[in-house]
């Protein structure tokens, strides 16, 4: 799955997972470029040595990706591709980075954290 958009730099596919999630596309891409959107609803709840993405590209209703949330790899790239199926949504997400790549361990801490904002804290907001 190439990350596309003018990217210059060789970003190599680290990680990805693909999940269905309860509410219909429209609302998942709205939940994913602005997170803070509903106050109630707050999901994406960062830990101190993460900062908050920019959005470096949406195309509505399929697609948005994410500068990275870890200032020690400003180089970190997530994308979400979002596929409506029915009144529910497939969402895959999957984490890009440049060389040099981190160790096996710090990829797994990696996709382990992007698993919990996604498909734990942002999947209960919708029931």
């Amino acid at each position: 799955m190439p990350l596309s958009g003018g990217y210059a730099r060789a970003m190599q596919q680290v990680a990805t997972r693909r999940r269905s999630q309860p509410p219909p596309a429209r609302f998942m891409f709205e939940a994913l470029i602005d997170p803070y959107r509903q106050p109630a609803r707050h999901w994406l709840e960062l830990l101190e040595s993460e900062i908050a993405p920019e959005i470096v590209r949406a195309e509505e209703p399929g697609l948005v990706i994410w500068s990275s949330i870890w200032p020690d790899r400003p180089d970190a790239v997530i994308r979400f591709d979002i596929e409506a199926v029915g009144n529910s949504t497939m969402l895959r997400w999957t984490l890009f980075l440049e060389d040099p790549i981190p160790s096996e361990a710090e990829v797994v801490r990696m996709r382990k954290r992007l698993n919990t904002l996604i498909n734990a804290n942002l999947r209960s907001i919708f029931g």
